[in-house]
């Protein structure tokens, strides 16, 4: 059964991801309203009623800005770990209760018909969570806010088809740039963001036929651009001696409209 993925918003403003299949589809994060999304599923032909729930990776508000909305407008089943329900109802009191799920960790669940993990990684918040979706033989991974990838991480990210992880700034920018010196620490930090050549680099370790896309999100409006986040990326290819294969393809997902539809096939 094919997959389906598309970002409809990716970056520090908000983060919310599209996997379906022909039937169903689920969200991960709700970053944007609940109105925006609903705006970009049909703007891609998707309707509401087709989705099933959206997985919520943790409490900062670029990931749970539209919850509220989406489960008292929508009454849109929502699924996080015990701890991320805590950390999120200290400060969004008026999402629907009805419409809250505990899922545990390093367990897998079924959802619209894929089959959901979550797993620990490393940031500032209470707890944060990669996801790896996988239906038959296809398995995208969504790793966005971790500000390093351990080895436990990284077994989680290495077998994926599509690969969505953040490459957050640029280094040179972030240096150079007007954040307070505390704010540069927290983003550089193992529990911040990542930057485009730690991003480049683990890629580059990675990299097999089996990861045919590779989605680099979550790009800091003030401290990267699409160009450089990319530009990192090749020219540690080209150092390494790597090269695509040809069905491989590297997509900037961009910050305020949806990406294009992109298909895993068995």
């Amino acid at each position: 059964m094919p997959i389906n993925f598309c970002s409809l918003s990716s970056g520090s403003s908000g983060n919310c991801y599209y996997l379906g299949n022909e039937f169903h589809g689920i969200l991960v994060d709700a970053g944007i309203s609940a109105t925006s999304i609903r705006k970009f599923l049909n703007n891609i032909g998707i309707s509401m009623q087709t989705i099933m729930g959206v997985i919520i990776t943790h409490n900062h508000i670029d990931h749970v800005r539209g919850l509220e909305g989406l489960t008292k407008k929508h009454h849109l089943p929502a699924f996080t770990s015990p701890k991320v329900w805590e950390s999120i109802l200290t400060q969004h009191k008026k999402i629907s209760l009805d419409c809250m799920n505990e899922i545990p960790i390093l367990e897998k669940f079924n959802l619209a018909g894929f089959e959901i993990e979550a797993f620990p990684v490393h940031h500032d918040a209470p707890e944060t969570l990669g996801f790896t979706i996988s239906a038959g033989n296809k398995k995208i991974t969504v790793a966005t806010d971790l500000g390093h990838i351990c080895e436990t991480i990284a077994s989680y990210l290495k077998d994926s088809n599509l690969l969505v992880i953040e490459s957050n700034y640029d280094e040179e920018m972030l240096a150079n740039g007007k954040y307070p010196y505390y704010l540069k620490q927290r983003i550089q930090s193992d529990y911040g963001h990542l930057g485009n050549h730690q991003t480049s680099d683990f890629l580059a370790d990675i990299l097999k036929d089996n990861l045919s896309h590779i989605c680099l999100a979550h790009l800091s409006r003030n401290n990267n651009t699409p160009e450089k986040a990319l530009e990192t990326l090749q020219m540690t290819f080209k150092k390494r001696g790597i090269n695509l294969n040809g069905l491989q393809s590297i997509t900037i997902l961009a910050r305020h409209h949806p990406s294009g539809m992109i298909t895993l096939t068995e």
